[in-house]
């Protein structure tokens, strides 16, 4: 609140940013394929896969949120950021998320199936992994810059 209002002239964000979050998406994609051809080689059905891909998408996207609170800090510190609007946002999609695949009517609308536990915790490892790399970022630009 001391410094200066940015001109008007300057974009919102800069090419460095611009430039990570390609680099998140693109990673993220990689862990995306990863799971389909996971589910492949595995022989799963195509709903299987489609659901698993899915969870993986979710996972990823929920981690996403919580890492990019922050380009320079890390996620654990803002985790003690009080923020109840980025609490209630995760709480909803997750709550979305089990009714798209434990309603039968939703699950059959989206055609996916019950996956194992196995699944489910491959799906939020790859999210984690696919996203929480930018930590190792974050903190090599702590490092250069204190």
């Amino acid at each position: 609140m001391l410094l200066k209002p940015r001109p008007f002239t300057n974009t919102f964000f800069n090419l460095k940013e611009i430039a990570i979050s390609i680099i998140q998406g693109l990673v993220i994609t990689m862990g995306l394929l990863f799971v389909y051809r996971f589910c492949v080689a595995d022989n799963c059905s195509e709903s299987i896969t489609r659901t698993t891909v899915f969870l993986t998408l979710i996972a990823s996207n929920i981690f996403l949120t919580l890492t990019n609170r922050s380009f320079y800090y890390s996620i654990f510190t803002t985790l003690g950021y009080k923020n109840n609007l980025v609490i209630m946002i995760i709480g909803i999609t997750i709550l979305i998320t089990a009714l798209l695949l434990f309603v039968p009517l939703f699950a059959h609308f989206f055609e996916f199936e019950r996956v194992s536990g196995f699944q489910i915790g491959l799906s939020i490892l790859v999210g984690f992994v696919s996203v929480l790399w930018i930590e190792i970022y974050k903190w090599l630009k702590r490092k250069k810059n204190p």
